[in-house]
């Protein structure tokens, strides 16, 4: 039986999408030798920022261009970023029904903690494991099995959902069920690839998967 979901944060249950293009296309302005795109930023979103702009630049040193990078996010954040459809009631529903909720992700705890509350989603998340907290970040399965240990849950009674093949690939190598979401910028036949065991189109669509039915009292 489910007893515990993590979430990933950016782009599964937070849309952050279009913060995190404009902050690249701000911060990588005349630092690379040809000008960066949207379509090359999509694909790599889910990396760790650090492995993102030595990636975009060529280059290791990279600190002026993530502060740049942060500066330019957090005053963009409140603007740009809103929850996903459905994910307030998904979520509100997984807590009323006991079911505990982690959030592993590869962003930084500020960050993090922002969209969380901002969202109204904080009040349901017993756990978080960002990049911050890790040594290896997804898709290596140390973020997962950190949640785990904190919320007391086995693999087999968790699910990890996200929109990534990040996430995919790190819920495969914690032993635990994989859950990708449609709504990914990358597109559902990207992660159709990544063999994810379930494939939702809506954030409702969770609850049979974690043993929920759609008829339980509304939260």
């Amino acid at each position: 039986m489910i007893q515990t979901v993590l979430f990933d944060l950016d782009g599964t249950i937070v849309d952050t999408n279009e913060l995190i293009v404009q902050s690249f296309l701000h911060s990588l302005e005349g630092e690379t030798a040809e000008p960066v795109s949207r379509e090359l930023i999509i694909p790599n979103m889910g990396r760790p920022l650090v492995e993102q702009m030595e990636f975009f630049t060529g280059r290791k040193e990279v600190e002026e261009i993530i502060k740049k990078y942060r500066t330019f996010n957090l005053s963009k954040h409140d603007e740009l970023v809103k929850e996903f459809p459905n994910v307030h009631t998904a979520m509100a529903k997984l807590h009323a029904n006991g079911i505990k909720i982690g959030i592993v992700t590869s962003k930084i705890r500020q960050t993090t903690l922002m969209g969380l509350k901002l969202c109204g989603l904080d009040t349901f998340v017993s756990t978080i494991v960002t990049v911050e907290d890790v040594k290896e970040p997804k898709p290596h399965p140390e973020g997962i099995i950190a949640a785990l240990k904190v919320l007391g849950s086995t693999a087999e009674q968790a699910v990890m959902v996200g929109d990534s093949h990040y996430d995919i690939e790190a819920a495969k190598n914690a032993g635990v069920i994989s859950v990708g979401v449609s709504w990914s910028w990358k597109g559902r036949s990207y992660l159709e690839q990544y063999n994810p065991d379930h494939l939702i189109d809506d954030m409702l669509d969770l609850y049979p998967i974690v043993g929920l039915t759609s008829d339980v009292d509304a939260v």
